[in-house]
C-alpha cells in the first residue's frame, strides 16, 4: 500500500499500529505527531521497575534502534497536534504547519487529573510520563524515609505506594470511595487489594476526600488537609486520581467526543479516521457495552487491529476480552474480562488467607471475569473460557472438576 498515514500520538498503540503497517507491507509515508521529547517507550516500568531505579530509561524504548531505521517512519517530536478537518484528514499542529493523510490514527492516550490548589508547590508529582517518573524518582531518593501522601488509590496510586514503601518511606494512601478500586474488582477484591497495603505498613484512609493542601515557606508542599479534620505531613504528594482522555484538540472537529473519541466496532471514528489506546471508545460486542480500555493489552491489540484495517484486511470486529496486571510489593495481581458491581464472586483455587488464589465473577448467567493474586496460570485458564463465552455453571463445574483432579 502506498497510501499515507498520520499518526497523533506516540503511544503503545501508535508504536505497534505503525509496526504493524511496515510488517505487513505498508511502504507509504507514516508520520507519527509525538508531543514528548522521548520516542515511543513503555509506561508499565514507570511507577514500579524504574521509579524503583532497578531500571534505568534505556529498558524502556518500545522500538529498537534497528526498527527505527527499517520502519522509516517521519517523526515529529516535540509537536502537537491542535486540530482536525476530518473531511481532508488535514492535522494542524502547534507551529502551524499542517500534515495530510489518507488515513489518520487517533492515539492521544490521556492526561492526568490534577488536584485543586497544586499548581506551583514543589513536591507535587502526577506520573504518566517518563519525565513525570524521572522527576518523583529523583525526589524520593533524595529524601530518605519521606513521608509519601499518595492520592488515589488506583492502581498507578497503589503501584506507586508499594514502590514508595518497598524503598522505606512512610506512606499514606487517601481515597475518597470505601472500598480501592471497586468500579474494577467488586468491593470484595477491592476490599482485599487495600490490605496488601495494610500489610506493609501503609496507612490507609479510606472514605476520605483532600479538601486543601498546605505549603511550607519555601514552597514546598508540607502537609495535606482531609475531610474528616486531620492533616497529613507531607515531603512528597502524588496525586493519582484517574486520567481524562486528551481530545481537546478534536473539539470542534465533527467527531463524536463522550469520554474519549466515539468509534464504530471496527475503531473508526469518520471514514479514514481511526482512534486507538486510551483515546478510544468503542462497542465491544463481546459485552455488549461500550468501553474505553486504559490498559496495555488494549493498546497493543487496538493499534494492530487499526492497522489491519488501514491495510485493507477483513477483520472481525475489535471484541477483546480485557485484561491487565499489576505489580504490587512481592504480588502479581491480574484480572481479565469486565465484571460489574453485584456480580458473584467464587475463589476457585487457593486462599485470601496464604496471599495466593484465583477467584473467578459471574452475573448468575455467564463468566464475567476472573481474578488472580500470584496465580497466572490459573488467570490465563479461566481468560480462555471467557473467550468460549462458558456459563457462570460451566464455569463452576470446570472449578469443581480440577478441585477434584477429574
Amino acid at each position: 500500500m502506498t497510501s499515507s498515514v498520520v499518526i497523533v500520538g506516540a503511544s503503545l498503540a501508535a508504536s505497534r499500529c505503525a509496526a504493524a503497517l511496515r510488517r505487513g507491507g505498508h511502504d507509504g509515508a507514516i508520520t507519527v505527531i509525538n508531543a514528548e521529547a522521548h520516542l515511543p517507550y513503555d509506561r508499565p516500568p514507570l511507577s514500579k521497575q524504574f521509579l524503583s531505579g532497578e531500571w534505568d530509561a534505556d529498558r524502556l524504548p518500545l522500538l529498537k534502534p534497528e526498527q527505527l531505521t527499517e520502519f522509516e517512519i517521519d517523526w515529529r517530536m516535540q509537536t502537537t497536534a491542535t486540530a482536525l478537518d476530518v473531511d481532508t484528514r488535514t492535522v494542524t499542529l502547534d507551529d502551524g504547519s499542517t500534515v495530510q493523510g489518507d488515513h489518520v490514527v487517533i492515539a492521544t492516550g490521556a492526561a492526568p487529573r490534577r488536584l485543586p490548589g497544586t499548581e506551583g508547590i514543589a513536591g507535587v508529582h502526577l506520573l504518566r510520563t517518563l519525565d513525570d517518573s524521572t522527576g518523583l524518582r529523583e525526589e524520593l531518593a533524595a529524601r530518605p524515609n519521606a513521608s509519601v501522601v499518595v492520592v488515589g488509590a488506583g492502581f498507578i496510586g497503589a503501584e506507586v505506594a508499594a514502590t514508595a514503601a518497598t524503598a522505606g518511606h512512610r506512606v499514606t494512601i487517601v481515597e475518597a470511595a470505601a472500598v480501592p478500586m471497586e468500579r474494577g474488582l467488586g468491593a470484595e477484591m477491592g476490599a482485599f487489594c487495600g490490605s496488601l497495603h495494610a500489610d506493609h505498613g501503609v496507612d490507609l484512609r479510606l472514605s476520605t476526600g483532600v479538601t486543601g493542601v498546605r505549603a511550607g515557606a519555601d514552597g514546598r508542599i508540607a502537609a495535606v488537609e482531609l475531610s474528616d479534620g486531620t492533616e497529613l505531613v507531607a515531603d512528597v504528594l502524588v496525586v493519582g486520581i484517574g486520567v481524562v482522555p486528551s481530545t481537546a484538540w478534536l473539539d470542534g472537529s465533527g467527531l463524536t467526543l463522550d469520554d474519549g473519541v466515539v468509534c464504530n466496532a471496527h475503531c473508526e471514528a469518520a471514514p479514514g479516521i481511526h482512534a486507538a489506546g486510551d483515546v478510544a471508545r468503542w462497542p465491544n460486542e463481546r459485552f455488549g457495552e461500550v468501553m474505553r480500555v486504559e490498559h496495555w493489552d488494549n493498546a497493543v491489540e487496538q493499534g494492530i487491529h487499526v492497522a489491519k484495517r488501514i491495510l485493507g484486511e477483513a477483520t472481525e470486529p475489535f471484541a477483546p476480552i480485557p485484561w491487565f496486571w499489576s505489580d504490587q510489593y512481592e504480588h502479581k495481581i491480574q484480572l481479565a474480562g469486565r465484571p460489574k458491581a453485584g456480580d458473584l464472586v467464587e475463589i476457585v483455587t487457593g486462599s485470601m488467607e496464604e496471599r495466593r488464589f484465583a477467584a473467578i465473577y459471574g452475573d448468575g448467567e455467564r463468566l464475567t471475569g476472573v481474578f488472580g493474586l500470584n496465580r497466572p496460570r490459573h488467570v490465563m485458564q479461566y481468560r480462555r473460557k471467557l473467550a468460549e463465552g462458558v456459563s457462570w455453571a460451566d464455569a463452576l463445574h470446570f472449578a469443581e472438576e480440577a478441585r477434584s483432579g477429574s
